[in-house]
């Protein structure tokens, strides 16, 4: 049975860090590109951050570039999330999303966990 268990959120001040995890299963985790998406309060759901099957390319939005790193663990079947610098309009539901490196076709998805950045 395949499994994305998003974790990791909560309530941050402004300027706050958190580190979301993804933890994966039921998959060949190490064929599958990994992302974080991202969907907030009354907007549509938009990509985050990508890495590739064996973490050698990253990708960010423009958004998020410089304060937010992904990463995996392919030996752990584990992607993160690293949010520094956090700010009031990061607020959204963060989820886990798996794509097969050939076969696109083969997508998966947590079930999300919640960010508020908020004093």
């Amino acid at each position: 049975q395949v499994q994305l268990v998003d974790s990791g959120g909560g309530l941050v001040q402004p300027g706050g860090s958190l580190r979301l995890s993804c933890a994966a299963s039921g998959f060949t985790f190490s064929r599958y590109d990994m992302s974080w998406y991202r969907q907030g309060p009354g907007k549509e759901r938009e990509l985050v951050a990508t890495i590739t099957t064996a973490g050698g390319t990253t990708n960010y939005a423009d958004s998020v570039k410089g304060r937010f790193t992904i990463s995996r663990d392919n030996a752990k079947n584990m992607v993160y999330l690293q949010m520094n610098s956090l700010k009031p309009e990061d607020t959204a539901v963060y989820y886990c999303n798996a794509v097969h490196g050939l076969l696109p076709g083969l997508n998966y998805w947590g079930k999300g966990t919640l960010v508020t950045v908020s004093s």
